[in-house]
């Protein structure tokens, strides 16, 4: 990439990039026609789209998390250069928000894009005409939620989890954060389809996978492994604040984060309280779930390990009884015991 002033003809789609590109971008081959300029910090990027005229900003979310908000309302009062967000997965909520308002109705931003994304589609979505670029996007929207979502329950899908699980687990090996992965299934889901047919089995899943999401918080990834199987990713969001007072942060010896186990609860109730209205005379009933949780430092330190160890603690929650949801290592370790 040219980190350099130089520019040539192509005006219109002079560039700036403002934050760590490496982390953002993968490929390293620029077009030469696609004059580039990087700026390492949001204060030296803000320095130099003032100075100087770009068609399009883009900026690494992550690099300028301190004050993302504060730098986006400058290059937006200062420039007419349209804004482009470089967000990882869990960073989309934000992304979103910024791009839906600013707090009066203007944007703070006019896009975003998931990455690591290919500089080849960076520059693909950069030449694209302004007024082109609202139909390509919700184009290449379309087709993230066909690629990202579970069609039946709307929430995310098993690739999408897994790999949301790995960037936020490398995060909060940055920033000393908290990560807890559940793994639950519904008890009996089997009877479910042999008594009432699929499309009744396909119900009780829609009304499962919306209880969990309304039980979860804003910013814990749901999703849906396959079949009957169903995962939360919870984790710290520094919007939110730090860990309640009294609440450790995550490290090899501390406890599993109340904030899941609480919620986990929570879900469990909601459950008792749903009847189910299935075809037949006996087309009535409550849902039940069995499930483990894992968390990062005291039972694993990769997506792997986490998983394993959440699956494992629901096969014992099985073997239990069903209807309980286990910690992983614990002496008493239905939740329901937990203090």
């Amino acid at each position: 990439m040219n980190g350099g002033n130089s520019m040539t003809e192509m005006e219109a789609y002079k560039i700036l990039l403002i934050g760590n590109v490496s982390s953002a971008i993968s490929g390293t081959h620029v077009p030469d026609k696609l004059p580039i300029r990087v700026c390492a910090g949001m204060p030296d990027g803000i320095e130099a789209a003032v100075k100087n005229s770009f068609a399009v900003i883009a900026v690494v979310m992550a690099d300028a998390a301190t004050n993302l908000r504060g730098g986006l309302a400058t290059l937006r009062k200062n420039t007419g250069a349209r804004i482009l967000l470089l967000a990882r997965m869990y960073e989309e909520p934000r992304a979103m928000e910024l791009v839906a308002s600013a707090g009066n109705g203007a944007g703070l931003a006019d896009d975003y894009v998931i990455c690591p994304i290919r500089i080849q589609k960076l520059c693909e979505i950069i030449h694209r005409r302004p007024e082109a670029v609202a139909d390509a996007q919700t184009k290449i929207r379309r087709l993230e939620k066909l690629a990202t979502e579970d069609d039946l329950t709307g929430l995310k899908n098993r690739r999408y989890i897994r790999e949301f699980a790995r960037q936020i687990i490398e995060r909060a090996g940055r920033d000393n954060g908290r990560v807890t992965v559940l793994i639950f299934d519904i008890d009996n889901f089997k009877h479910y389809n042999d008594v009432y047919g699929h499309a009744a089995g396909d119900e009780v899943l829609k009304q499962a996978a919306f209880l969990i999401r309304r039980c979860c918080r804003s910013h814990d990834a749901v999703g849906r492994m396959g079949g009957d199987e169903f995962v939360v990713v919870f984790w710290d969001d520094p919007r939110c604040g730090p860990p309640p007072a009294g609440s450790e942060r995550r490290s090899f010896t501390a406890d599993h984060p109340k904030e899941a186990i609480l919620i986990a609860r929570r879900f469990r109730r909601e459950l008792k309280k749903t009847n189910l209205h299935l075809p037949g005379a006996n087309g009535t009933g409550v849902l039940t779930i069995s499930g483990g949780l894992a968390s990062l430092g005291r039972d694993g330190s990769t997506t792997e390990e986490l998983f394993a160890k959440a699956d494992q603690a629901l096969l014992d929650a099985k073997r239990s009884g069903k209807n309980r949801i286990y910690l992983v290592g614990q002496s008493e370790n239905d939740i329901d015991k937990i203090e």
